[in-house]
């Protein structure tokens, strides 16, 4: 998970809010908000970081806050609540095992205590990357919601992100490189060059920020 930085909202969706009895299931142009949600995470998934692309076959449109009748229906097509998922451990139009959910999928109706795309939240400042895979919190609650509701902890998830971090260990930084080089390697890693981010990225990020302050 890393901040997201929403953008304008499309027109679509504006258009459809300003309709009378406007919902979330009679927004007929979904393919412009998946366009739009996916630009501005620039391809990965709002919650695991795996790469999506904008159709139902490879993502979800998730409600950060559910649009649940019982819950937040109010907020089903507020754009700073809606965000790009993966299919959560799922094929389109398959099933498969509870245990290997995660993300949407996982979370449902569920509540998580922090936005990805609400910049107050800051979720990048309460996750931590460790070698071995494993994403945590400093927060207790969101801890507990990384595992629990949103499962980012799954096997193939924390297999992925340990692996992209032993292929950054074994590469670049065997070449012992200077910290001008890490710095420049952490803005690729960090979008600054524009578009699509790589899978899991920050993982990455969260490893060379690391390295840069060791280094001051």
């Amino acid at each position: 998970m890393r901040n997201i930085q929403k953008a304008t909202e499309p027109q679509s969706l504006t258009q459809n809010r300003c309709n009378t009895n406007s919902n979330y299931e009679n927004y007929a142009k979904k393919e412009d908000l998946r366009k739009s949600l996916v630009s501005e995470q620039r391809g990965i998934c709002c919650y695991c970081m795996q790469r999506i692309r904008p159709n139902p076959e490879s993502m979800k449109i998730e409600h950060w806050q559910s649009q649940s009748p019982n819950k937040f229906p109010e907020k089903q097509l507020h754009y700073g609540n809606l965000l790009g998922a993966c299919l959560g451990g799922q094929k389109h139009g398959e099933k498969s095992p509870k245990r290997n959910h995660h993300c949407d999928t996982r979370k449902g109706d569920d509540d998580i205590s922090f936005n990805p795309a609400e910049p107050f939240h800051n979720v990048e400042s309460k996750l931590q990357f460790l070698a071995d895979g494993t994403i945590q919190s400093n927060d207790v609650q969101f801890d507990k919601e990384i595992n629990d509701v949103l499962n980012l902890n799954e096997s193939s998830l924390t297999r992925n992100r340990k692996a992209i971090l032993i292929a950054l260990q074994q590469g670049f930084m065997e070449k012992n490189p200077s910290k001008i080089d890490i710095e420049k390697e952490l803005r690729k890693w960090n979008g600054n060059e524009g578009g699509d981010l790589e899978p899991f990225c920050q993982v990455v990020v969260y490893y060379l920020r690391k390295k840069l302050k060791k280094m001051i």
